[in-house]
């Protein structure tokens, strides 16, 4: 049994609007400023720093609002995987642009708020995964070009033909997480006819040589074969 005064936060609502990109099997609640806060095995209870301006009923359930969540999330979360929150609080039409904007000038002066500033400015929908999310990140924090998520590639008709996870039109280079093989070989073919040149990363690649990776995309880009 919850404490009255507790709504779900964090991680947990996240869940609840579609946007829990960052599993957990913990339960995540946050009280007012001043509450004793309960502990109990499988729950992280949060004491408030910031007044419950938004809450809202999901399925029955007392949230923070999404954009709160978001924040509290991008402030507290690695880089990683606060911007995949972020993404995905966007993707999935949970918060807009503005409201993570609004939101996050809210938090100025708590820690991480610098981080999730940043971020919030980064956040983009079209990312389609986590791992998307941290590959576009692990682009931007290597100094390189910002590609463009789910660049869409037209055949001489004029008709998609299909869309690069992260691509660089005019160099003509794609980079894609080869988590689920999404990009089947005849569409690789066909890209790689017309001048294309696919850069295919795995998790190795993202959480183990994030470096080497970079440097992989920078002579793909500058140093074209």
């Amino acid at each position: 049994m919850l404490p009255p005064a507790a709504v779900l936060t964090h991680h947990t609502a996240a869940m609840l609007y579609g946007f829990g990109v960052v599993p957990t099997d913990t339960l995540h609640i946050t009280l007012p400023a001043g509450t004793t806060l309960p502990q109990r095995r499988g729950i992280a209870a949060h004491g408030a720093v910031l007044p419950f301006a938004d809450v809202r009923d999901v399925l029955g359930l007392r949230c923070l609002g999404p954009a709160r969540c978001a924040v509290d999330l991008a402030r507290q979360l690695g880089r990683l995987d606060a911007l995949a929150v972020l993404d995905a609080a966007l993707r999935v039409g949970a918060c807009t642009p503005d409201d993570l904007a609004d939101e996050v000038a809210r938090h100025d002066g708590l820690r991480g708020v610098r981080q999730a500033r940043e971020l919030v400015r980064l956040a983009d929908p079209r990312a389609r995964c986590r791992q998307e999310s941290h590959l576009r990140l692990i682009l931007h924090d290597g100094l390189l070009p910002a590609p463009e998520p789910q660049l869409v590639v037209l055949d001489g008709r004029g008709r998609v033909r299909c869309r690069i996870d992260l691509g660089y039109a005019e160099e003509r280079v794609g980079v894609v997480y080869d988590g689920d093989s999404r990009l089947d070989q005849p569409r690789h073919n066909w890209l790689e006819t017309r001048g294309w040149r696919l850069l295919y990363f795995n998790d190795d690649d993202l959480y183990g040589e994030p470096d080497e990776l970079v440097q992989t995309v920078r002579a793909a880009l500058y140093h074209p074969r």
